[in-house]
């Protein structure tokens, strides 16, 4: 026994049945069984030392787990029950175990606390938990039942594949955590490039916002209107910009290609693009133009526009129209504020003219609004069919008439739109334009005789009025039709007063009634007499007791000082009323 001692040979004690026994460092382990000493690595079998090569090739802990369950049995009298592996701190069993005593497992195993104990397995012996220990800690447990008693290489058997299985976990565990820390961290350094990526976006576009914003800010600031507005977003996109109003006419124009002549609107189809841009609420690419709608507060005043044939404008050229469109919008607006309330102030001035009013306060308000009163004025009446005179229709005739050379101020009436102009339109000039300008020649406009002094606008005002109705009654009633002319039409129709007669008769007879006054002569008696006798030469001498000679003279004389010639019709229609008002309403050479 001591010689036994001697050579370290230990031996087992009956309490500690099935316990591994110890091992010393430095030393080739060996294991006592049946009074002999045999070598640990004698143990090991070929298939184990494959097991554990196959175990530590594998990375799938699943894997693992059912390789290390499928060759219990080849270590000795033992079956795999159950597989159990920690995932996320819960224990998630192995599809082998089996549905008939899943549940007392289950419930067993998820109370242990990282030991190997005992457990119950229904219909089975000897079960035991074994835990799969490593260095990252618990990874999970093997539930394994036994036939019969093993024996100490058995079990020695048992613990080594169990070790091996758990160090196999661990190298896979780690090199499941290296490649999910590798591949977080590939993610995260994606996520920081695309991060990069962004933020250099962003400066950049905030860059560019922050230059639009100064550019259109700084056009605000200094009053700049709506060609500034363009030259700045000329300069920001480089791209050549237009603006049109409300009916497709160009208001201006900034950088290379301006078309000359620019192209004629065709209103149906301008007024359907307009709609169509307008529903789709942003800049709209029309061919080569990106065009943005200006319209505050729902009101179309024009468009914005860029001329971009290769369609080369970006994410920052759209931005930087939009801004544009936004600042024009809002000078647009403005500028329509100051002409409606100049046209209101210009409508009062015009209403108090047609009614009457003192010449001081005349001609200081008309001076305000650069309109000179002390030059010769016309009043200008016009009217169109199916045309309403709104305010619209007064812009429209504002506009015209300063097209045709006439400065004005404006007003309207219930069915015509009315000016006080400085100086007689050319001839059919204003009507024309406004032909064009309304897309229609049915229209008709009356113009008065001249007016020298505000105090006689009202008297032209009706003037023009009669100008205009003698027009609408006439077979050509469409067009211009001056009071000047119309000769003995002037004196015809209601409301004729003494004053306009005599200034019928005035302007036909004046120089005859002046001349018979400074030479005591009968010139406008003797064409009275001519006229009622027929122009019977005799019967007309007869009735003056003159000689035929001293008629012939008579008459020579008259055509020589009033200009008029007795053999034009239309002359002698209007001398003749004009001697038959002078001798009956106006009481002949009294």
């Amino acid at each position: 026994m001591a010689a036994c001692r001697g050579r370290g040979v230990h031996r087992r004690s009956p309490d500690r049945e099935g316990s591994l026994p110890p091992v010393r460092l430095g030393q080739h382990p060996t294991i006592s069984w049946r009074g002999s000493r045999r070598p640990l690595s004698t143990l090991v079998s070929p298939e184990l030392r494959a097991v554990s090569r196959a175990l530590f090739d594998t990375r799938d802990e699943g894997e693992i787990l059912h390789l290390a369950m499928d060759h219990v049995s080849a270590v000795g009298p033992y079956r795999a029950e159950a597989g159990y592996l920690r995932v996320h701190g819960h224990m998630v069993p192995s599809p082998q175990v089996e549905q008939g005593h899943a549940s007392a497992v289950d419930r067993a195993v998820r109370e242990l606390t990282g030991r190997d104990v005992p457990v119950t397995v229904p219909g089975r012996s000897r079960g035991r938990a074994l835990a799969l220990h490593g260095p990252g800690g618990l990874h999970g447990y093997v539930v394994v039942t036994s036939r019969s008693r093993p024996t100490e290489a058995q079990h020695f058997l048992l613990a080594t594949l169990i070790r091996l299985t758990a160090a196999a976990l661990s190298v896979a565990v780690a090199h499941r955590r290296q490649r999910e820390d590798a591949l977080e961290l590939h993610r995260l350094r994606r996520e920081r490039a695309a991060f990069q990526r962004r933020l250099i976006s962003l400066v950049v576009d905030l860059g560019y916002q922050r230059a639009v914003h100064e550019a259109l800010a700084e056009v605000a600031a200094t009053g700049g209107g709506e060609e500034a507005i363009t030259s700045a977003l000329h300069e920001l996109t480089g791209f050549p910009v237009l603006v049109e109003d409300r009916f497709g006419r160009l208001r201006s124009w900034t950088g290379p290609g301006r078309p000359d002549p620019y192209p004629e609107p065709d209103p149906a189809r301008h007024e359907e693009m307009l709609q169509g841009v307008a529903r789709r609420g942003g800049p709209v690419r029309i061919k080569d133009r990106l065009i943005s709608v200006v319209r505050p507060r729902g009101e179309v005043l024009g468009v914005l526009a860029l001329v971009d044939p290769r369609d080369d404008a970006d994410e920052y050229t759209v931005f930087a129209l939009e801004h544009a469109a936004t600042s024009l919008a809002l000078e647009l607006s403005h500028l329509r504020h100051l002409a409606e309330a100049e046209l209101r102030l210009r409508r009062e001035l015009v209403d108090d003219l047609l009614g009457g009013t003192d010449e001081a306060s005349a001609y200081a308000r008309s001076e305000a609004f650069g309109h000179d009163l002390h030059r010769i004025q016309y009043v200008v009446v016009v009217q169109w069919r199916n045309r309403t005179a709104d305010d619209a229709f007064a812009r429209a005739v504002g506009r015209a008439a300063t097209a045709a050379g006439m400065p004005s101020l404006v007003t309207r009436r219930s069915d015509h739109v009315v000016l006080v102009a400085e100086g007689s339109p050319h001839d059919h000039a204003l009507y024309e334009t406004l032909t064009r300008e309304t897309g229609t020649p049915d229209g008709t406009i009356g113009v008065s005789a001249r007016c020298e002094t505000p105090d006689g606008i009202p008297d032209r005002y009706q003037e023009a009025l009669r100008a205009l109705e003698v027009r609408r009654r006439s077979r050509r009633r469409y067009g211009t039709t001056f009071f000047d002319d119309l000769g003995l039409y002037r004196i015809l129709g209601p409301g004729n007063e003494y004053q306009e007669l005599e200034a019928f008769v005035r302007e036909w007879l004046g120089q005859l009634v002046d001349y018979d006054g400074r030479h005591r002569m009968a010139l406008v008696e003797t064409l009275s007499r001519y006229f009622d006798c027929g122009g019977n030469y005799a019967e007309t001498a007869e009735s003056l007791a003159i000689h035929r000679s001293t008629l012939r003279y008579r008459l020579q004389r008259i055509r020589e000082i009033s200009g008029h010639d007795l053999t034009n019709v239309e002359d002698r229609l209007n001398l003749q009323v004009a001697t038959r008002v002078w001798k009956i309403m106006l009481g002949g050479p009294g």
